[in-house]
């Protein structure tokens, strides 16, 4: 396990989840289901299973720091590393791997987002120490496939072909992000394709040897950094370097060219958690299907279908509503049909224009 490591990128501002994820306090610093444990707190949780506690890395925004440090408090201050603007995950990435080589260029990395539901975690143990096996013995980069349940246009697709490697490990031929209904039907029907789930594993010299290839010019920014990595000066070199990198994610610039990627098809119970509607899907629910949620002053009439998340002491009357989404956090009202759901980082935006970040 010593040369285990994970990577839990948790800088996103989770703008679907508005009113109640913000842009100073996003969705992963929040216990969305109602666990009593926040979804960065469940993910690092997961990792510890998995690696030392002293090889786990965050990698959030630098306003994030001191929310990480609060709900993590068990993280040394260099096991948090701070990005000074968004450049999207291939920055992220680039960072994180060129530190842990730094420390131990025999590493082999699991990298994934800090706000995705597992709900079976001894299987997910199993599939990630497997794939980190794996990538210890071959020059490959591992993505982990999510069997898909049905024919789901908000996740990309990954195709895969009958080359195996270690037994469970399949060439991935494409990847889809995010196809219309007709072509997700023909992609779930035809049994080639899985959810690709953001869930990364490679060794550090074949990640680097990727970055190198095809992400030149990131690479050599941050190999540029490689002597400050894991000292003072790392942190004023990482507010330089970023400001110098493309805005892309690892897909884009390196997942849909190498030549050396495979698939591993897991089946753990996952859910990236993405929209209200992957909430309500997950949430208890009475009989005519509305989920409540920290609420027991919801009165309910005529309705069906609806998720409401309120604070516990606000009465709230539904009367007529069906498949709606209402939540109250912050000084914000939201009611929305679930089939527009898609529509919230868009409303978000309108909402900054208008009044500016008092209630972003």
């Amino acid at each position: 396990m010593k040369n285990f490591y994970a990577v839990i990128m948790a800088g996103g501002i989770g703008s679907r989840f508005w009113p109640i994820s913000r842009t100073a306090h996003p969705k992963q610093f929040i216990d969305i289901l109602g666990t009593g444990k926040t979804l960065i707190q469940q993910t690092y949780e997961r990792f510890l299973k998995i690696v030392p506690a002293g090889n786990i890395y965050i990698v959030t925004n630098d306003n994030y720091k001191s929310l990480v440090a609060e709900q993590l408090p068990q993280l040394a201050a260099d096991q948090i590393l701070g990005e000074p603007v968004m450049r999207n995950t291939a920055p992220c990435i680039a960072y994180a791997c060129h530190k842990i080589a730094m420390l131990n260029p025999e590493a082999s990395i699991v990298v994934s987002p800090a706000d995705h539901l597992i709900l079976d975690t001894e299987e997910f143990v199993k599939d990630i120490n497997f794939s980190l096996d794996a990538a210890s013995r071959n020059n490959c980069l591992i993505t982990l496939g999510i069997k898909p349940s049905r024919p789901d246009t908000g996740y990309g697709y990954i195709q895969f072909t009958q080359h195996t490697l270690e037994g469970n490990l399949y060439k991935v031929k494409t990847f889809t992000e995010k196809p219309n209904a007709e072509l997700a039907n023909t992609f779930v029907h035809s049994g080639e394709f899985l959810w690709n789930a953001g869930i990364f594993v490679w060794s550090v010299s074949s990640i680097l040897n990727a970055f190198d290839q095809h992400l030149h010019e990131m690479n050599e920014i941050f190999k540029e950094g490689d002597k400050n990595f894991n000292t003072p000066a790392e942190q004023p070199f990482i507010q330089n370097a970023y400001y110098q990198c493309t805005n892309i994610s690892i897909d884009y610039g390196i997942m849909e060219k190498a030549s050396n990627v495979y698939v591993l098809p897991t089946d753990f119970g996952w859910s990236d958690l993405g929209t209200w509607a992957s909430v309500y899907e997950l949430s208890e629910k009475d009989y005519l299907g509305n989920a409540v949620q920290h609420s027991k002053k919801v009165m309910m009439y005529d309705s069906s279908n609806c998720i409401v998340n309120v604070p516990p002491d606000k009465l709230v009357v539904l009367q007529g509503l069906d498949d709606y989404i209402v939540v109250e956090a912050n000084n914000t009202l939201m009611i929305c049909h679930k089939s527009q759901e898609q529509r919230v980082k868009e409303i978000v935006s309108e909402v900054k224009s208008k009044f500016g970040t008092e209630y972003i």
